[in-house]
């Protein structure tokens, strides 16, 4: 009796506490995506309040500069949390980068605009941004490395896939949150006061955030390196000395997955509205539509790459943005409220496909004791590169060319090295986490 109850308690214990770290890494990641998100999508009203001189196209343009640069701290923040994550646990790291990042987004909501403090405002308003950016590259990495290590044999690629959910969830929630805000607000009272609702609300995510992680236990994978004695005094160091080659993958990997989502995800409601005239309710309503397919569509991607592997979905997911990139920007361009439902979902499945297994295929790819080091300076490199910088990017080029869908190119030229990167890497599905 007694040698039949063990292991059951054993699969009980363990089954608790998996569920528990998918809720802590799903949920915090959210909330973290969430308060990154409120920004990108309140540009419009930030342009007008921080940046008050020249046309609005000049400020839009600023706003999405100032985006960018909290892009910039991230190299920064990935080798911090990253040497953190790999000594000391995932869950400290985790626990400094979503109190740091809450407390960014409130200050975001309370500070003076240019009109009270003149020039001060602007510099204040990139200040927060860089915090922002040095918190959220301690986020994505860590909740990654936690989910594929708690998952139980066989599932990584869907406990993986939550930090995507979560990802998508945090952009979800932030353009309903904003969304939701305008509608008890008139435009001029929203450019008064009412923008800063959501930014004042990171108060509360980061709260349930820490609610959630205080208490959960380290990762089965790390507490067995710390048992052995393995876990390095400078993850940072040994990285560069043994992963270069797969760090440059990681970065080459995330080239169309990080220009998609800033792209699709945070430029586009700005680009409907500002240049293809759509109303904007109509643009908020597609948006949202849009993420709640992706939410729900990278989970079963995620799943059914434990089935069928990695590289299916991957090259699905980058060979469909090159293909789809310039028809959809067409059809957004007919100004139509059919085609901006029919484009954010064709875009929303595509980028799914890549989403779901994309996790577990980048943390596969490094071994435990540099994980979040390694698999963080890979991606967050390449997000600062190529991410925070897109939606400037595409509205410059608009500015110059005066041909609107000339920033298809963007996504399409991502996903071409992309889908190169991924033709080359080795399928890890039924591997052992190193």
């Amino acid at each position: 009796m007694s040698t039949q109850r063990t292991p059951l308690a054993s699969r009980d214990a363990r089954s608790t506490l998996q569920v528990r770290a998918v809720v802590s890494g799903s949920i915090g990641n959210l909330m973290e995506q969430y308060d990154n998100l409120v920004y990108a999508y309140s540009t419009v009203y930030l342009s007008a309040k921080f940046f008050t001189s020249g046309d609005s196209l000049s400020g839009i343009l600023s706003t999405f500069a100032v985006f960018a640069v909290g892009f910039f701290a991230r190299p920064l923040g990935t080798i911090v949390f990253g040497h953190i994550g790999d000594k000391l646990g995932r869950r400290p790291a985790l626990i400094a980068s979503v109190v740091l990042m809450g407390s960014a987004t409130v200050l975001v909501g309370l500070l003076p605009g240019a009109a009270t403090i003149g020039l001060a405002a602007p510099v204040l308003l990139v200040l927060l941004r860089l915090f922002q950016g040095f918190a959220v590259a301690g986020e994505w990495a860590g909740s990654a490395a936690m989910l594929v290590e708690y998952a139980p044999p066989g599932a990584r690629g869907r406990y993986g896939s939550f930090n995507q959910v979560s990802t998508a969830a945090g952009f979800l929630v932030a353009a309903a949150v904003v969304a939701l805000n305008s509608l008890f607000w008139s435009e001029q009272g929203m450019l008064e006061f009412g923008w800063r609702i959501p930014f004042l609300l990171g108060v509360l995510t980061t709260l349930v955030a820490l609610v959630l992680r205080f208490g959960l236990e380290d990762t089965p994978a790390y507490q067995a390196e710390q048992r052995a004695g393995t876990t390095s005094t400078s993850p940072l160091k040994l990285a560069f000395r043994t992963q270069k080659a797969a760090m440059a993958r990681g970065f080459l990997f995330t080239v169309s997955w990080t220009v998609a989502y800033f792209f699709f995800l945070t430029y586009l409601p700005t680009h409907l509205r500002e240049q293809v005239g759509l109303a904007p309710g109509t643009v908020q309503a597609s948006n949202l539509v849009g993420l709640a397919v992706l939410t729900v569509a990278i989970y079963l991607f995620g799943g059914l790459s434990d089935r069928i592997g990695r590289k299916p979905l991957l090259l699905l997911g980058s060979g469909g943005l090159v293909l789809l990139s310039f028809p959809a920007m067409l059809l957004f361009e007919t100004g139509s409220t059919a085609g901006a439902y029919l484009g954010q979902i064709l875009i929303a499945l595509v980028i799914a496909a890549f989403s779901g297994p994309g996790p577990a295929a980048l943390s596969e790819i490094f071994p435990t004791n540099v994980r979040y080091s390694a698999l963080g300076i890979g991606y967050n490199f390449s997000v600062m590169a190529f991410g925070g910088t897109a939606g400037f990017i595409a509205t410059a080029l608009i500015d110059v060319s005066g041909n609107a869908l000339l920033v298809a190119v963007l996504p399409t030229a991502a996903a071409l090295i992309t889908f190169a990167t991924v033709c080359a890497m080795p399928e890890t599905y039924k591997s052992e986490l190193k």
